[in-house]
Formats: structure tokens, C-alpha cells, sequence
């Protein structure tokens, strides 16, 4: 595949960080810094992201973002290359703002009327009774700008929902209590090409646990993956454009992973990720070979995506 980056560009594979995810970010940073030297882009590096990160990536290119959660997928980072002017892969500053945030995202993707899950936000001093009194049990709870399942859990009754309440906050004080629904989990990858979105290939996920959480998205054997997913053509079709109209309304760039729920005919959009995993079981990877694009040509096309996120 060819591009507009030479070969002999000096490119930082950010990843680690200071969020939660920092480990699974260094997982997508190695394997995306060996398919870079696989390609022969020899001059990259793989660079660890703490607080002295401008001075770190002084000098080079372009920057190679596998940085997963707080400070690295919300904007920050991103705010960090614009002053520097080093041209950076995946979602600019506003996209990456608005998709690490649950509750915006759900606010910005209402004005386009797409299909979300019955919500409401808890902030502190909130009366958790009068807050969800509208919702059904089961629930799901959230720390609104968390991935990787982190500070999640299912509850039952108020007890049980109190406690979580409690745990996501020492993620997160902002929380987002969402009805919980039985369905198909189901996640589409959106990647751009000349400019022009697209989508992946759709795949299934059936944790093993009740629910997609930690364990079952980074334990091999824990979840089975459906490529491509079980659903209907006309379901397929329905979930790919909602998919790449979520990457449009949020504007996103270069690469992002839309998570659905699908139940009675409606595909719910749950959130978008603006940096998806590239370890070796994440779901994007598996996703674009269902389709025929490799995992070096996934990081080229993704590469070739810095400096359009502006």
C-alpha cells in the first residue's frame, strides 16, 4: 500500500502512558512498532508517554498514537502534537474529547437521532434514587470516560448499585447508569481511505462472562469471536452505515471502533473508540483481516492517516 510518509520518516510509537490501560497500551504499541520496522519505516521508535512527553518526541515526524484512556485518547496527547506540530494518526483534539466521554457522546449522537440505550448521568451530591428511578433493573454502571471495562459492573437492586456507584468513582466522579439490555455484542471497526470513511467487517462477540468485561476482552479463550457476525444482510448493512454516521457526527478521523448492542431489530450504539486495541486479541485487528487487510497493512493505512485529523 502506498502513502504519503517515506520510508526514512522518524516516527514515535507513543504508548504506555498514565491511565488505567497503560499496559495494554504498551501490548499495541510493540506489535505496531514491529510491524512499522516490518515495513520499513526503520526510523521509529517506540516512545513511553509520561509527563515529560514534549520533550521526549522533539525531533521527530510524525507520531504513531497507541495510547489507550486518560491523557493519551481524550485529547490531551493529541493537544500536546498540535502545539508541536508533529502530524498524528487517529481522531484530532474534538473527537477524541467527545468519544472518551460516554455521556458526550451519547449527547452528540442523540442530535443525529441514532439508537441509544436509555441513560442517565450521575455527578457527586446527585440522589442516586431519584436519578435512576426511571431506569429498569438490571443496570450497568460506568465511569463516563474509563475503556477497557475498567470500573464497570452489573447490578440488580439499589444495594448492589450503590456499591458500584461507590468502586466507578474511584475511577471516574462522573458515572453513567444505563439500562441493561440483552442482545448481540457486536463491534464495527471505521477506517478512512483517501479521506473517505468505511467500515469492517462486523464481528460478534460472545464473552464467556455475562458480559464483555476486562477478563473476557484480554484473555485469550474467554471470548468466542463471530467473523463476520451472525446477523442478518439487512442488519449488517444497517449496523455498517450507523457505524460510519457515528464517525461522522462525532468527527473522527483516521481510525475508530463503534461497539453495538443489538436487540429487537435495533442495533443500540453503545460508544465509539477513538483508539482502538491493536494487541493480539483486540478486535480492529481481527476485524480488517476479516475483510483481507493484514495487520502491517491496518498500521499502514492508520499511519497514513497523521496530519488529516486537523
Amino acid at each position: 500500500m502506498s502513502g504519503t510518509i517515506q520510508k526514512d520518516a522518524k516516527i514515535a510509537v507513543l504508548c504506555g502512558g498514565m491511565s488505567s490501560e497503560q499496559e495494554i497500551s504498551r501490548r499495541s504499541g510493540k506489535n505496531c512498532y514491529d510491524a512499522l520496522q516490518r515495513l520499513g519505516y526503520k526510523n521509529s521508535e517506540l516512545v513511553e508517554v509520561d509527563e515529560n512527553i514534549s520533550s521526549k518526541i522533539k525531533g521527530f515526524d510524525y507520531a504513531y498514537n497507541a495510547l489507550h484512556g486518560k491523557f493519551g485518547e481524550d485529547g490531551c496527547v493529541q493537544g500536546v502534537l498540535e502545539f508541536l506540530k508533529i502530524p498524528y494518526t487517529g481522531c484530532g483534539v474534538m473527537a477524541s474529547a467527545i468519544c472518551m466521554n460516554k455521556e458526550y457522546t451519547k449527547k452528540v449522537l442523540s442530535t443525529a437521532g441514532l439508537p441509544l440505550i436509555k441513560s442517565v448521568l450521575i455527578t457527586k451530591g446527585d440522589n442516586l434514587y431519584e436519578k435512576v428511578k426511571e431506569l429498569k433493573y438490571p443496570m450497568m454502571v460506568k465511569p463516563v470516560s474509563e475503556g477497557s471495562s475498567f470500573g464497570m459492573a452489573k447490578v440488580n437492586n439499589l444495594d448492589e448499585l450503590a456499591k458500584a456507584v461507590f468502586n466507578a468513582a474511584q475511577f471516574k466522579q462522573d458515572i453513567m447508569i444505563e439500562e441493561y439490555i440483552v442482545g448481540i455484542s457486536a463491534t464495527v471497526g471505521v477506517l478512512e481511505k483517501d479521506g473517505e470513511p468505511f467500515a469492517t467487517e462486523i464481528l460478534e462477540l460472545r464473552p464467556h462472562n455475562e458480559w464483555y468485561d476486562y477478563e473476557a476482552k484480554y484473555t485469550k479463550g474467554m471470548t468466542d469471536f463471530i467473523l463476520p457476525a451472525e446477523i442478518s444482510d439487512e442488519m449488517t448493512q444497517k449496523v455498517k452505515e450507523l457505524a460510519i454516521k457515528a464517525f461522522k457526527v462525532c468527527g473522527c478521523s483516521g481510525v475508530s471502533r463503534v461497539d453495538f448492542l443489538i436487540t429487537d431489530e435495533i442495533p443500540y450504539i453503545l460508544e465509539i473508540n477513538t483508539s482502538p486495541g491493536m494487541t493480539d486479541t483486540s478486535d480492529l485487528p481481527a476485524q480488517a483481516a476479516a475483510m483481507g487487510i493484514t495487520y502491517d497493512e491496518l498500521v499502514e493505512m492508520t499511519l497514513q492517516s497523521a496530519g488529516l485529523n486537523k
